[in-house]
């Protein structure tokens, strides 16, 4: 329960949290462990932005938005005590099920002999390239993660006007770039393969390193999924290192389901935040951010209450932040000018089914739940497969052949359906935001009706089995999560849009050019993604810049 003190009218706080996802959340947990006092303000009713749980249907506690956990620093659920707060993580084995046209199929997960021999049967090579494949990005994601763990660096030589910074924060940086470098520099003859994965696409490394296409397919599919990239264009490889990086799921690799639905991780938090005293206010939805001389000095919401606080810290994106609850005039023109720029490009569909019955695949026959429902279902045969979805999608249709990435909690978890009953999550490509010649209010459910029907070329027992449906399209997704563009990551993770040019170059350090304003979401650095690490990060800036 949020706390009610105050809730028909305003206040006064050390920090004001704009957001109630799971990164608002997190700063808010930390400032407030520090003994601040915290408002967090959240516009809808539950909790967790896009990591949240809707009781949708009788019985069925959905995760609209996000449906699977690894990135999530292990050192937030420590320091917070999530566990203690209710948090658990199921992990998933096996983890990757891809069903081909022909009959059959390649069942993966963190079995290194279910993956040799599944690999085999089409490769051998690849059988024994793949365990090599995957220490590489491995090696490659432990000299890296430390960068996701801290405040990024400003090291472009900004001009003057912009931003002044101080020789304590050029220091910082220094140091930070320093063991940037020597993070690298262990990475000796595996340098040359990190750059190229960091910035380079995905479908050139897998066709160097494989040779069976249901193989690449697999691995390909988790390059693209939320980005409206294609598996050959640059960028689309460095999501090839988020299934390795996370060990929220219990390991190194290892994604899992939040038991109970992702909500309950934002719950845990929540519960954490309330035990520290954070007053937490749901459907309070910000109008405007309060400035005077350049300083924040609070928040309007649109019920016409007005909270006052030295430290106003945004978990939603830079568009909402800067350019709808701000006057134009308390900041500088060349700002302005780069959030304006920033890229939502945005491709992303969310379907979730309730059915009578696990999706019988045609390929590994079962009754009732199988191994192979228990990781994510992939519908993407072949390379071609993917980039030809990605090519109906440039020209502003959605994919004839959808890409489908479908997960089944369910199998696992059975406190979130009634006896029997299951939950298909279905995480669609591609689905582009700005249609050339429709609107998606029009065509949302044609098209789902089109994901259905290709899930069914593959499990024909499934649109006999659906009991109740929720389709969000790109422009749901933007109404109801307040996410630009239907943009998943608040922001597309190109590598102009990542590390030090996020949210734009000269301002990663979740700093803005408001004196006490910040921002705690993934609109800031390390990016998208369930991690908490945007939340953590900026409350220890905040808390650097104000020691009260």
């Amino acid at each position: 329960m949020a706390n009610k003190a105050g809730i028909a009218g305003g206040g006064k706080y050390d920090a004001i949290i704009i957001g109630g996802g799971h990164n608002g959340l997190v700063c808010a947990a930390y400032l407030a462990q520090s003994g601040k006092k915290v408002c967090v303000l959240e516009r809808r009713h539950v909790l967790g932005g896009c990591a949240t749980t809707e009781n949708l249907w009788p019985g069925y506690k959905v995760s609209t938005a996000a449906y699977v956990i690894s990135l999530f620093l292990p050192q937030i659920i420590r320091d917070l005590r999530l566990k203690s707060y209710g948090l658990e993580v199921l992990p998933r084995t096996p983890s990757s099920f891809t069903p081909l046209p022909d009959g059959q199929s390649l069942l993966m997960g963190p079995d290194k002999e279910l993956c040799h021999r599944e690999i085999s049967k089409f490769s051998a090579k690849d059988a024994e390239a793949y365990p090599k494949y995957e220490a590489l990005l491995e090696r490659i994601a432990v000299a890296l993660e430390p960068v996701l763990n801290e405040a990024a660096p400003d090291p472009l030589p900004l001009p003057t006007e912009w931003r002044k910074i101080g020789i304590p924060k050029r220091m910082r940086d220094t140091k930070k770039l320093w063991s940037m470098y020597q993070a690298l520099a262990q990475l000796g003859n595996d340098l040359p393969a990190a750059v190229e994965i960091l910035t380079g696409a995905a479908r050139p490394i897998l066709d160097r390193h494989f040779e069976s296409d249901v193989l690449k397919a697999t691995l390909a599919t988790d390059a693209i999924i939320g980005a409206f990239l294609s598996i050959s264009s640059p960028g689309s490889a460095y999501v090839l290192l988020h299934h390795v990086m996370g060990e929220a799921g219990g390991a190194r690799g290892v994604w899992g389901y939040v038991r109970g639905g992702m909500g309950q991780l934002s719950e845990a938090i929540s519960r954490a935040c309330l035990d520290m005293g954070v007053e937490i206010r749901r459907e309070a939805a910000v109008s405007s951010i309060h400035t005077d001389r350049g300083k924040v000095t609070g928040v309007g919401l649109f019920s016409g209450a007005q909270l006052e606080a030295p430290i106003v810290a945004s978990s939603v994106d830079a568009n909402l932040t800067f350019q709808k609850f701000m006057d134009p005039a308390a900041l500088p023109e060349s700002f302005r000018t780069a959030v304006a720029n920033i890229d939502y490009a945005s491709a992303s569909m969310k379907i979730n089914l309730a059915l009578a019955e696990p999706p019988n695949f045609t390929c590994r026959p079962s009754n009732g739940v199988a191994p192979h429902h228990h990781g994510t279902m992939h519908i993407g045969p072949s390379l071609d497969y993917l980039e030809h979805g990605y090519d109906d999608a440039k020209y502003g249709r959605p994919s004839d052949k959808p890409i489908l990435e479908m997960t089944m909690a369910t199998s696992v978890d059975n406190s979130i359906a009634p006896p029997g009953k299951h939950i298909l999550s279905m995480f669609v490509q591609y689905a582009p935001y700005k249609l050339r010649d429709a609107h998606w209010d029009d065509i949302k459910d044609a098209f789902a009706d089109r994901c259905i029907a290709t899930l069914a070329e593959y499990a024909p027992n499934v649109p006999g089995a659906i009991e109740h449906r929720q389709v969000l399209s790109p422009l749901d997704l933007e109404r109801v999560y307040g996410i630009t563009g239907g943009n998943i990551m608040q922001g597309a993770m190109n590598a102009n849009q990542l590390f030090c040019f996020r949210p734009v170059a000269g301002w990663a350090d979740h700093r803005t050019p408001v004196d006490g304003l910040y921002l705690c979401g993934a609109a800031s650095h390390p990016g998208g993604g369930v991690m908490g690490a945007c939340g953590k990060n900026a409350a220890e800036e905040i808390l650097r810049d104000n020691r009260w």
